[in-house]
């Protein structure tokens, strides 16, 4: 007697999650990437330590709610950094690297398609963001933007190059195809999340430091 494997079951909303990314890519992943970095942003916020924004007595509730759970004008603008920036340029960049390899399925295509991904397309994508972060936190001058980018811009590259290759070994040889676009979402989430808290407690750094000199002077 044979008998028949029953098909897998997948989640509905990740299902339906799925076909939206199959049949609307671009505009799947920037709305993806702005939710995800808007939370990001108000998480980085309380891990870094950032004092909640003071608000008038007389504020509005909303104002007051917003301010204690420190959500702030940086978290809308993170979104549309994900929706605007972050989104494109990783489909464009991915799109690239795919149609650079594709049809080629051996060992040295994913070996070439690790490092491009790695020494290229991961480069480009830090540089791009440590710069937007470093705006949308407070910096005004090419020059602050520089020395922010320039103070986290190894320790983010170090902490890619570990792992992204981790996680796409993890998600190939452990989890379901249909599962891999959701668990790299989170692994950027937490790494996104790690960048950000650093570069606020760098920028607030910078700003003590600014602030000493000015009183010294």
């Amino acid at each position: 007697m044979s008998t028949v494997a029953a098909p897998r079951k997948v989640n509905p909303l990740l299902a339906a999650y799925l076909a939206n990314l199959a049949a609307h890519p671009l505009r799947t992943k920037a709305i993806t990437s702005g939710v995800l970095q808007f939370f990001q942003e108000v998480l980085a916020t309380h891990l870094a330590g950032v004092p909640a924004r003071r608000v008038p007595k007389d504020a509005p509730f909303y104002e007051h709610a917003l301010a204690r759970v420190k959500i702030e004008s940086k978290a809308p603008k993170m979104t549309l950094y994900g929706m605007l920036v972050s989104a494109p340029m990783s489909h464009a960049l991915v799109g690239i690297t795919q149609k650079l390899f594709v049809g080629k399925t051996g060992l040295a295509a994913k070996v070439g398609q690790l490092l491009v991904s790695n020494l290229i397309v991961a480069p480009i994508q830090i540089a791009v963001y440590l710069s937007c972060t470093a705006v949308i936190n407070g910096a005004r001058t090419v020059d602050d933007v520089r020395k922010t980018v320039k103070a986290g811009y190894m320790n983010a590259l170090r902490v890619t190059w570990m792992t992204l290759p981790l996680t796409i070994v993890i998600a190939q040889r452990y989890l379901a195809p249909e599962l891999w676009v959701p668990f790299i979402n989170l692994v950027q989430f937490v790494t996104g999340t790690y960048f950000n808290t650093k570069m606020k407690k760098i920028r607030m750094a910078m700003d003590a430091k600014k602030t000493k000199k000015d009183q010294e002077d």
